[in-house]
C-alpha cells in the first residue's frame, strides 16, 4: 500500500492539512481515528488523530500521550512537527520495534492545530509578525495607534525606520541594512525611530502611541493562576472563554488517560517546564527530580536545554505569565508537561546564547551575525531591503527589515523535516516512561471443601510512578491501582471483588543503591488475595483485572484447577 503524501518542507493551509489528516485515516484505518474535539471562532475543526492498535485493546485501556500544536498563530514550525509524529507512528509501525510496542501498549492523541483561524490568517501575505485567535482580521481590534498594514503592497508588513534626532536606532557601520541601539550619551549622528509598518489612528502630529491587540493568547485563556486583561495580556473575557480553549480543557478532562504531554511553540531552541508562576523550589523536589531527568533526555536528542519557564524563561518576575496551558495540566491534573520552543536562529547563526527569552539581539556582533546568515539561507522573504515611502502622516520613511515570521519564528523550509525528527524522537521517549500496570501473576491454592485461595501480584512496568506526580496526589486526582476478581462458576467468600492498591512506584525512584539517606523506596508492586468457593473447580474459571487511570488495564484469565501462575490475556 502507498502511503498518503505527507510533505515534510512545507506549510499548510487548513483546507490541506485537513485534507492530509483525512488521507492519513482511511490509509491506516487499523491504527488511526480522526474525529474534531470543536470548531474555531470562526467555524473550523479542530482536528485531533487519535493512534493506537486497536486490535491490542481500546484507546482508553492504554496510557497516553498527548501533542498539540499550533496554539499560536505564526508558529507553523509546530504544526508541521505534529503532523511528522502522526505520519511517523503510522508509516514506521510494523517495521521500527520501539513504535511497533509503543502503538501496541499506548495511545497517541495529536492535535496539530489548535488556532486554526490564527494559523491561517498568519499563512496569507501580508505576512505579519502577530495574529491572535483570528476574532479580529488584523488590525481590526485597534482603536488608536499604529494600525499594521502593508503600506508598499509588498506582501510584508514588516518596520518603519522615521528619521528623528530623539531616535533610539543608527545604522550599523558594518552593514547598512542594519540598525543598531544608538549608545547611552551618544551624539551627533543620524538616529531613527522603529515601528511597525501601517498608519496611524487618531495621530496628534506628536508621539507615534502603540497598542497591545485585543485579539488574544489561547496560552493564557487556562484556567490556572488566570488572570484578567488588565493584570495578563491575552486572557481573554474568562477562563476558558475562547472556543478553542474550552474543547481542548474538555479533551483533557475527558482523558484522564493521558500520562504525559508536549506542547509545541517557536521561539529561541529550548525544552520549557513548569512552572510559570513559580521558582523551582517551590516544585516538590522529587517532581523536579523527574522534570530534569526527562527534559535531559530530550537535551541529548535535540540539543535544546530544558528550563524553568519562571526561572529562565520570564525577564521580569514579577510579571510572571498567567493562564498558561502547562500550568493547568501540570499544576491542576499532575501531568508531566513539556512545552519545546522549536527553532532558535540564533544558535544557527553561531550566536553564543546569553538568555533565553529574546526579543531581538541589542548587541551589534549578534545583530550582524543573525543578519548574515538569514541573507544567505532565507533571502527575501527573511529580510526586506529599506525601500523610501512617503508616509501620509510622518512624511518620509524606509520601511524594510527583518521578517520575523520567517526568521525568528519559523526556519527555513529546508531545515524542517531535520527539526520535525529529532523532536519526534523526544515525544516517543518520553511517552515510552508512562507507567504501565501488569497483572504479573496469578496463583490458585486448594484449602479443601470446595474452597480457594486465589493470590494475584500487580506491579508497575514503567519509569513513570501510576500517580505520575506529587502534584497529582496533593490535587487529589492521583486515582489508585485496583486489581478486580471476576468469577463464573464460582462464588467470592472474603474481600470484596475489588481491590484497592494504592499507587505503584515506577523506575525513576531508584536511581541510585539505597541508602538511609537518600529518597526512600515505595512499592513497584503489591499483592492482592481471595477466597473463593467453586463445587466444580474444572468448571469454575476466573479474571483478575488490574486497573489505573494512567497506566492502562491489564488482566489475566485461568481455571481454578489450574496450577502456578495464568498465561497473560
Amino acid at each position: 500500500m502507498n502511503d498518503p503524501l505527507v510533505s515534510h518542507d512545507r506549510f499548510y493551509s487548513y483546507d490541506e492539512l485537513s485534507s492530509v489528516l483525512t488521507s492519513l485515516a482511511d490509509a491506516y484505518p487499523d491504527l488511526a481515528k480522526l474525529s474534531s474535539i470543536g470548531t474555531s471562532f470562526r467555524g473550523r475543526n479542530v482536528w485531533l488523530i487519535e493512534i493506537t492498535n486497536r486490535a491490542t485493546g481500546p484507546a482508553e485501556h492504554k496510557p497516553g500521550f498527548y501533542i498539540d500544536a499550533h496554539i499560536h498563530a505564526e508558529e507553523h514550525t509546530t504544526s508541521a512537527v505534529a503532523l511528522y509524529a502522526a505520519w511517523y507512528l503510522l508509516t514506521r509501525y510494523g517495521s521500527d520495534d520501539e513504535v511497533t510496542r509503543l502503538l501496541d501498549q499506548q495511545v497517541f492523541y495529536i492535535l496539530p492545530r489548535l488556532n486554526p483561524d490564527g494559523a491561517e490568517m498568519s499563512l496569507q501575505p501580508p505576512y505579519q509578525r502577530w495574529v491572535g485567535n483570528g476574532r479580529y482580521l488584523p488590525g481590526e481590534e485597534l482603536d488608536h495607534g499604529v494600525i499594521p498594514q502593508d503600506l508598499n503592497g509588498d506582501g510584508y508588513i514588516v518596520h518603519m525606520r522615521v528619521p528623528d534626532p530623539l531616535g533610539e536606532w543608527k545604522v550599523s557601520s558594518r552593514d547598512a541594512r542594519l540598525l543598531v541601539q544608538r549608545q547611552p550619551g551618544e551624539e551627533g549622528g543620524q538616529y531613527y525611530r522603529l515601528y511597525p509598518e501601517g498608519l496611524i489612528r487618531d495621530f496628534d502630529g506628536v508621539e507615534v502611541t502603540l497598542q497591545k491587540p485585543r485579539d488574544g493568547n489561547l496560552n493564557r485563556n487556562f484556567p490556572a493562576g488566570w488572570a484578567p486583561e488588565v493584570e495578563q495580556y491575552g486572557a481573554g473575557e474568562l477562563p476558558l472563554s475562547e472556543p478553542e480553549a474550552s474543547a481542548l480543557a474538555r479533551f483533557i478532562l475527558e482523558h484522564p488517560n493521558i500520562a504525559g504531554m508536549c506542547s509545541y511553540h517557536t521561539h529561541g531552541g529550548v525544552i520549557l517546564r513548569p512552572s510559570m508562576t513559580a521558582s523551582d523550589s517551590a516544585m516538590s523536589p522529587r517532581d523536579l527530580a523527574l522534570y530534569k531527568d526527562l527534559g535531559a533526555v530530550g537535551t541529548e536528542l535535540t540539543g535544546y536545554p530544558t528550563i524553568s519557564i519562571y526561572e529562565e524563561f520570564t525577564p521580569d518576575k514579577s510579571k510572571p505569565r498567567r493562564g498558561g496551558l502547562m500550568d493547568w495540566t501540570y499544576e491542576q491534573m499532575g501531568i508531566i508537561s513539556f512545552g519545546p520552543e522549536l527553532w532558535d536562529i540564533e544558535r544557527e547563526a553561531g550566536v553564543e546564547k546569553a538568555s533565553y527569552y529574546n526579543l531581538y539581539p541589542r548587541d551589534e556582533e549578534t545583530a550582524y551575525r543573525v543578519l548574515s546568515w538569514v541573507l544567505e539561507h532565507c533571502g527575501e522573504q527573511g529580510f526586506r531591503d529599506w525601500e523610501p515611502f512617503e508616509h501620509p502622516q510622518l512624511g518620509p520613511v524606509e520601511i524594510g527589515g527583518m521578517v520575523d515570521i520567517w526568521t525568528y519564528r519559523n526556519p527555513p523550509l529546508t531545515l524542517l523535516e531535520s527539526l520535525c525528527h529529532d523532536n519526534v524522537r523526544f515525544n516517543l521517549r518520553h511517552a515510552a516512561a508512562a507507567p504501565r500496570v501488569r497483572v504479573d501473576g496469578v496463583e490458585t491454592e486448594a484449602l479443601g471443601a470446595g474452597l480457594y485461595k486465589v493470590r494475584a501480584v500487580v506491579a508497575n512496568h514503567g519509569y513513570l510512578p501510576t500517580n505520575l506526580s506529587d502534584v497529582a496526589i496533593q490535587k487529589g486526582v492521583a486515582v489508585p491501582v485496583t486489581a478486580e476478581l471476576e468469577l463464573d462458576g464460582a462464588e467470592l467468600i472474603m474481600n470484596p471483588a475489588k481491590v484497592e492498591l494504592g499507587h505503584l512506584a515506577g523506575r525513576n525512584e531508584r536511581q541510585y543503591p539505597w541508602s538511609q539517606f537518600g529518597q526512600q523506596w515505595t512499592a513497584t508492586k503489591k499483592a492482592a488475595e481471595w477466597l473463593v468457593r467453586a463445587s466444580d473447580s474444572r468448571k469454575a474459571s476466573l479474571r483478575v483485572v488490574a486497573v489505573s487511570q494512567r497506566a492502562g488495564r491489564h488482566e489475566r484469565k485461568l481455571t481454578l484447577s489450574a496450577e502456578g501462575e495464568a498465561p497473560p490475556s
